[in-house]
């Protein structure tokens, strides 16, 4: 008996290990991971050059555009990156604004995270969905800025995001000479369900991992959102365990990492070409394995918020408070994804969440 027990765990474990380690088939170019890395890199060299390193951060921030360029045609590639453009300028700048506001940080960052949900589900936006929206929001909301820098700091991330449009162009120019494009597919049916039930969930729980935040008084709450929204993005329960356990493993052995590379003499140069070297393993890997990417996400992460205040603090009381930063964030994410994926607690929040849409309610009695 005993023995068939251990026989069905040790099953079990095997199936386990086999998700977490199973390395995925891409068919994704060099070209894309380098015109990446080039989009977020190339502002941290101008930075750089002119003794701003810390506008030149911003402004990397709006590179994160490129991530959003869709394998179609040109003309709605490029339609597709100027909204995503223009909505990580719009979340940033009311993360910025959210700044002087304290009591609305909450608030905010979970309306924010709703809406854009909901307009990344509406229109099937691919991965990474809406994560970096709700990063430059949540970024911006503790930037350390006074008032009448909020148009300066906006600017370096809209200029940003239009230098990430300009080399998409020219990329996509030559990428669609080696491989044809997919065919713009008509936008399945907006269900209910999927655009505003679930939008609400994930909302409601970036907005509870940024208040667990607050109330244990971290000294970056907005790690721990980001972690709930990396992990809760999950499209199945089993996606959302697989990305929590990547997440926690890749940012423990990312940590390792990023300890490593703070021990090395940086200066502005080295630093701006390191993380450009990150971001092109991230983008190379990501798509083979989200636990392998998450070892390099964390120190590009870490040097993409902290770069300015490197020596200030001690790097191994930086490093403990992301580990249980990210920590707190994926187990708020996973108990979301529960919330999620599971039908008896999802019936049960959707009732009353369908109290706040009487209309919607009666046509799913009816």
């Amino acid at each position: 008996m005993i023995s068939r027990r251990w026989l069905k765990f040790q099953a079990m474990v095997l199936v386990e290990l086999r998700h977490l380690a199973t390395i995925n088939a891409s068919d994704r170019r060099w070209q894309m991971p380098f015109c990446a890395a080039l989009a977020m890199g190339f502002p941290l060299l101008i930075g750089a050059y002119f003794e701003r390193l810390d506008y030149g951060l911003v402004s990397s921030l709006g590179g994160l555009v490129f991530l959003y360029s869709p394998n179609t045609p040109l003309s709605h590639r490029m339609i597709s990156l100027m909204a995503a453009a223009f909505g990580l300028s719009a979340c940033y700048a009311l993360g910025v604004m959210s700044h002087f506001f304290p009591l609305l940080l909450v608030p905010m960052l979970t309306f924010i995270a709703i809406l854009v949900s909901m307009v990344c589900r509406f229109y099937v936006v691919e991965p990474p969905g809406s994560l970096f929206f709700i990063m430059a929001a949540a970024i911006g909301a503790y930037s350390p800025i006074e008032f009448l820098q909020v148009p300066l700091y906006v600017g370096l991330l809209a200029m940003g995001c239009l230098l990430a449009c300009l080399i998409a162009f020219f990329y996509s120019i030559y990428i669609l000479r080696l491989q044809p494009p997919k065919p713009v597919t008509p936008l399945p049916p907006a269900t209910f369900d999927f655009v505003i039930i679930d939008s609400i969930i994930i909302g409601l729980f970036v907005g509870i991992s940024l208040a667990l935040a607050q109330a244990l008084h971290l000294e970056r709450p907005y790690w721990v959102p980001m972690s709930c929204l990396a992990v809760i993005q999950g499209v199945s329960l089993r996606a959302v365990w697989n990305k929590q356990v990547h997440r926690i493993a890749g940012t423990g052995l990312g940590l390792l990492l990023a300890w490593l590379l703070l021990t090395l003499p940086l200066d502005k140069w080295s630093i701006s070409l390191m993380m450009m070297l990150l971001a092109f393993l991230i983008e190379t890997l990501v798509v083979r394995h989200y636990g392998l990417a998450v070892i390099f996400i964390t120190p590009l992460t870490i040097f993409l918020v902290e770069a300015t205040q490197l020596g200030h603090d001690s790097p191994n009381t930086m490093l403990q408070a992301r580990l249980f930063d990210t920590v707190l964030g994926s187990v708020v994410g996973l108990v979301g994804g529960v919330c999620l994926h599971n039908p008896r607690i999802r019936n049960l929040l959707s009732r009353r969440i369908y109290w706040l849409f009487p209309s919607q309610r009666n046509q799913t009695d009816r």
